[in-house]
């Protein structure tokens, strides 16, 4: 598989001028923009915006699904594959190397934000008010990268970068919101999903369920998952998952006379004093002070 380690060869070799800054690449995409003929993988992060009339974008091997103008975001090493795009209107590509966030704030910050994780198909479609302030960033952007650039076009070029990130996060919660309205709470499924985990006997077979694996079970990314919960019921898919299972430990420490080892090990807890620490985290006591008060 073609792995880019400069933007310099990725330039020249899909016909983009070559790039202002080694680190730092921006594609203006009139009507049509496409990398290669096969899948990639890089050393950059990606920021793209376009809205898709025709073509094939893979991204960790999921066709993307383009209805309306959308965003999508890709960080290095993960697999992507541009084809034969043609664009409804212009859009844009910003290639940023990881080397250029060195020393800057934005180094860290940007492995914060989950939607770098999330599948193709759960690309941001922005709103017309919104593609206008993604484009205006873009077009500061552009200006600083084309003007002869000094010791502050660093820090304005990231700025602006940050910009878009915090924006594209606060679109992607107003995403979560509409998709609420639109169907129906996602705890709901997930807790029916973790339900069926259980009722099937699956704890024995597979152990305790996993972040990935109740998000394989909704169709959904692991990241993706978890801040659209997070968004619902202030709790990430993990952190409901414990709850489940502790819920689940209290009605069995309840309703049989399995010892606590019994029924750590019917969830698909190998470890018993993991299952106790989560369950006094969860409770506020210990199995054994619960398991006590239901026999007094």
């Amino acid at each position: 598989m073609k792995h880019y380690k400069s933007l310099g060869q990725l330039n020249r070799e899909n016909g983009f001028p070559l790039p202002e800054n080694p680190l730092l690449s921006l594609v203006h995409c009139n009507k049509t923009c496409s990398i290669g003929d096969r899948a990639f993988t890089s050393d950059f992060y990606m920021i793209g915006f376009k809205k898709l009339k025709s073509g094939t974008f893979l991204y960790g091997r999921t066709k993307y699904d383009h209805d309306n103008g959308s965003m999508s975001f890709v960080k290095p090493r993960q697999i992507i594959e541009l084809k034969n795009l043609e664009f409804e209107e212009d859009g844009f590509l910003i290639f940023l190397h990881e080397d250029f966030l060195n020393g800057h704030a934005l180094h860290s910050e940007i492995k914060k934000y989950g939607y770098f994780d999330y599948e193709t198909n759960e690309a941001l479609h922005l709103s017309p008010k919104e593609e206008q302030i993604i484009w205006e960033l873009f077009n500061k952007i552009e200006t600083e990268y084309y003007n002869n650039q000094d010791e502050y076009s660093k820090d304005i070029i990231l700025g602006h970068i940050d910009s878009i990130l915090k924006y594209s996060q606060r679109f992607y919660k107003r995403q979560f919101i509409n998709r609420i309205d639109l169907s129906g709470k996602m705890v709901s499924r997930f807790n029916e999903a973790l339900s069926q985990y259980f009722e099937k006997g699956l704890l024995h077979t597979k152990g305790l369920p996993t972040v990935k694996l109740m998000a394989s079970e909704l169709h959904l990314s692991p990241n993706y998952l978890s801040d659209l919960l997070k968004q619902e019921t202030g709790k990430t898919a993990m952190e409901l998952i414990h709850i489940f299972l502790i819920s689940e430990a209290k009605h069995l420490l309840k309703g049989s006379d399995n010892n606590i080892a019994e029924t750590a090990y019917s969830l698909g807890f190998d470890n018993l004093p993991y299952f106790s620490r989560l369950f006094k985290k969860e409770v506020g006591i210990s199995p054994n002070q619960f398991k006590k008060q239901v026999l007094n």
